[in-house]
């Protein structure tokens, strides 16, 4: 009787254990959206094109979403169009920095395009810093916000073979820097190196099949889009707006924010 009053005692016990760690589990992996939706969805998009003033920001009006721009500020876009990037920022758009000059690795493999001046492999990590704090200033100057977002052109880390993001990430509440567009674990994420996917030439089907991967998963879906219906890395006109239309419809569901605004719930959120 002792042997199986023992034997009882330890499977009860081997039970509460696992339940424990079950439980312990469910707690890490699960993160609570607000208003109970099932995942965050960013859309943003990159280098200050005409086709987003043109193409994107009505679009996001039109369906009462905001997004993120990351705007290359020596992109004639800013020059002769900064009326509308201030209006699109009045509007609840956020402004984020991608450099002055959008400078690149050209010795990875495809940057033949990357031009001699503006190419990030003879930059130092000085030169670097200096620019991304003065893309700040000018940002700034344009949207009177201090708060800012960053997404390194190309997702390039080196300038000169040194890590330059580890100089200027403190100036950002996080940073786009990682291939892969649905995040895989909120609590795990590290808010200055966040996966992002670059749509081109999809269908909006295929966008849609993104963000129902991250509400199955219960975590982030983060686009980077450049051209939309014009410009370079195009996404059509048509499959833009059917991504966007559907998110409206599913409010319930996604969460769609400026990056901004999601990280900073993000990061207040993680579980430690």
């Amino acid at each position: 009787m002792k042997k199986n009053n023992q034997f009882i005692f330890g499977f009860i016990i081997s039970g509460l254990l696992s339940a424990s760690i079950a439980n312990a589990d469910d707690s890490t992996q699960a993160f609570k959206w607000p208003k109970g939706q099932k995942a965050a969805v960013s859309l943003s998009y990159d280098d200050a094109l005409n086709s987003q003033l043109d193409n994107v920001i009505p679009t996001l009006n039109k369906y009462g979403l905001k997004g993120t721009f990351y705007l290359q500020l020596s992109s004639p876009a800013i020059d002769q169009r900064l009326p509308e990037w201030r209006a699109a920022a009045k509007q609840g758009h956020e402004l984020g920095n991608h450099t002055l000059f959008h400078q690149c690795s050209k010795s990875q493999p495809g940057r033949d395009w990357v031009e001699p001046g503006r190419d990030l492999d003879k930059l130092t990590v000085a030169q670097m810093k200096d620019q991304v704090m003065l893309a700040n200033t000018f940002l700034y100057a344009i949207d009177g916000k201090r708060e800012r977002t960053f997404t390194a052109p190309c997702i390039d880390k080196n300038a000169g073979g040194q890590n330059y993001i580890d100089a200027v990430k403190s100036e950002f509440v996080a940073i786009k820097l990682e291939g892969g567009g649905v995040t895989p674990d909120m609590n795990k994420l590290d808010p200055y190196d966040v996966g992002i996917a670059f749509p081109s030439g999809v269908t909006g089907q295929q966008l849609i099949d993104i963000v129902k991967e991250a509400a199955a998963k219960g975590t982030m879906a983060n686009f980077t889009f450049h051209g939309v219906g014009g410009d370079h890395l195009t996404t059509s006109k048509e499959a833009h707006e059917e991504l966007v239309k559907y998110l409206a419809e599913h409010k319930d569901i996604y969460w769609v924010d400026t990056f901004l605004n999601e990280m900073k719930y993000v990061k207040a959120h993680q579980q430690k």
